[in-house]
């Protein structure tokens, strides 16, 4: 079934093949606690921190208690989205929030949360981010990090390079959904970063960058603050250096998953950062005027917004990223929907788990979930000696590539 004015293809890949999703209902999973705890609390979160009418805070409490007891309800709203999602949640309606594939269940809640909050309904309430006020504050926190950031740049193209792409990824555990992840984050960095990467891939992607000129980039963005101011700080120094001729910034058009930063979220941080003055203005006043002049493009499309993996992508987006020299992909859930949201063993190549994928990538993702491949076994035995919960805290991560263009259809991997 194809939803009137959504391309849905055929996925890429033998869904049969794969291993089984995560669910909400795996024993001891994060995706459990999601569902038991996470969400039920960012809904009390979302009623206290916005002056909502009763009416609306009824409403959020209705989802809550739906969410912790009751069964899956369709959208009830006309929206211009509103036929993909009918489609993406037929199977699941009338099923216990409790008991299903766990990214679906997320990408639905949200969808369901700004239907709740009357974010499509004309009136007051339209357009009007729930997690606006979390943002914000995260946003100002963020610009004493990019002054810092900025500051300390070495002079050395490859050694600011590798300065940046760290601060780029260890920038996602600023992920507003995960509270205590973004506290222990602030409170203990925990140590030299580099003795947290399971897999480093930064070398050959140097390599790749520094080989070329001109190149067109993409970079499919996650949280606001700090990740994205330390993303911006990356895109600039890709252009300043002339590695890029142009960098398309991919966000999401509405809110989503708390923190993942929309249009008006990355206007608003180039507002802020120029305003700031010094390093920081500088870079901003460059970012805005390669926004005006072309070289930055920002770009939303449908697609982010939905519970999609990326081998079920839209034909035009496909066409879009494969027509990129580079696609950088920023955090958890992309990493979730490069390979799917499955019970991969760790030890799975990376090249096989995203073989359809239409571009050269490099993912840039600390580890907020159970979802991880491409890593030497060796590793996995000793990070789970060291820390039971490796897969969920935000402590480790992955830059992890693939950097050649994938090979045809029913080419031998």
């Amino acid at each position: 079934m194809e939803p009137r004015g959504f391309d849905l293809p055929p996925p890429r890949v033998d869904l049969r093949a794969l291993p089984p999703p995560l669910r909400t209902s795996d024993p001891d999973s994060l995706a459990q606690r999601t569902f038991r705890i996470r969400v039920p609390r960012i809904l009390e979160e979302v009623a206290d921190q916005n002056p909502f009418p009763p009416e609306i805070q009824r409403a959020l409490a209705d989802l809550r208690e739906e969410i912790l007891h009751g069964v899956i309800r369709p959208l009830a709203e006309p929206a211009p989205d509103r036929p993909l999602w009918d489609a993406l949640s037929g199977p699941y309606l009338g099923a216990s929030w409790q008991d299903v594939p766990w990214y679906w269940a997320e990408a639905f809640l949200y969808r369901r949360l700004l239907e709740t909050t009357r974010y499509f309904r004309i009136g007051p309430w339209y357009g009007v981010d729930p997690f606006w006020r979390r943002k914000e504050a995260e946003l100002r926190g963020g610009l004493r990090a990019l002054e810092a950031l900025l500051s300390e740049l070495p002079e050395d193209p490859e050694d600011r390079f590798r300065h940046l792409f760290q601060a780029s990824l260890w920038g996602n555990r600023f992920d507003l959904s995960l509270p205590e992840v973004v506290e222990e984050a602030r409170a203990a960095p925990g140590g030299d970063p580099h003795t947290r990467l399971l897999a480093d891939d930064t070398g050959p992607v140097w390599a790749f960058l520094r080989e070329s000129c001109g190149l067109r980039i993409a970079m499919v963005l996650d949280n606001v603050g700090r990740e994205l101011l330390a993303d911006l700080a990356l895109v600039d120094f890709l252009l300043e250096e002339g590695i890029a001729r142009e960098v398309v910034l991919h966000v999401k058009w509405h809110p989503f998953f708390v923190s993942d930063a929309t249009p008006l979220d990355v206007l608003a941080t180039l507002a802020a950062v120029t305003e700031a003055g010094g390093s920081p203005g500088a870079l901003g006043e460059r970012l805005q005027a390669g926004l005006r002049e072309g070289r930055v493009r920002l770009t939303a499309h449908w697609f982010f917004v939905t519970s999609l993996a990326y081998f079920e992508m839209p034909r035009d987006l496909e066409a879009e990223l494969a027509a990129t020299d580079l696609v950088v992909l920023k955090g958890d859930a992309n990493y979730r929907r490069l390979v799917g949201d499955v019970w991969w063993p760790p030890t799975t190549p990376l090249e096989r788990a995203a073989a359809y994928f239409p571009a050269p990538f490099v993912v840039l993702r600390t580890l907020k979930s159970e979802v991880v491949v491409g890593l030497q076994a060796e590793v996995v035995d000793r990070v789970g000696a060291l820390d039971p919960e490796w897969r969920m805290r935000g402590r480790w991560g992955v830059i992890q590539a693939r950097l050649a263009h994938p090979l045809p259809p029913g080419a031998d991997s």
